[in-house]
């Protein structure tokens, strides 16, 4: 019977040091995990606004036969983008050789911008703005 105290009393103490190491753990490890969590986040916006960059390219590439104007190329960007807020996302049509959108062959660009903030309990890691363009021929 003494021989199951001494080994019950010797694992309480270890026991005690685990928690108080864990405690002491315990924050460092929940922000890293915040972190990552936030990233991923970020990441997914950037798929996002990529993928909506591509789609309003593709509209774009209409402009001169299919009288599309920039505001359907903008509608596309939105549609190719549920899951970002609609009011945050920048979208800008150019074509530095045709500003008209006329010309077949001219090189149109459509850059979708959105903003982007990591922030770990409260503290703001990194903040900025997401950015794709894509730049497609006029057919």
């Amino acid at each position: 019977m003494t021989s199951r105290r001494r080994t019950f009393r010797s694992f309480a103490a270890d026991d005690g040091q685990a928690i108080v190491e864990f405690a002491i753990v315990l924050p460092a490890l929940m922000a890293l995990l915040l972190a990552i969590l936030q990233c991923g986040v970020a990441f997914s916006h950037y798929v996002t606004v990529t993928d909506a960059a591509r789609a309003g390219g593709r509209q774009a590439v209409l402009m001169r036969v299919g009288s599309v104007t920039t505001s359907d190329v903008t509608a596309a960007v939105d549609e190719a983008a549920p899951d970002l807020n609609a009011s945050k996302l920048g979208v800008s049509v150019t074509d530095a050789s045709d500003p008209t959108f006329q010309t077949s062959g001219s090189t149109v660009q459509v850059t979708v911008t959105y903003p982007y903030s990591i922030d770990v309990l409260g503290w703001v890691v990194s903040s900025g703005n997401l950015s794709s363009t894509i730049a497609e021929r006029l057919e």
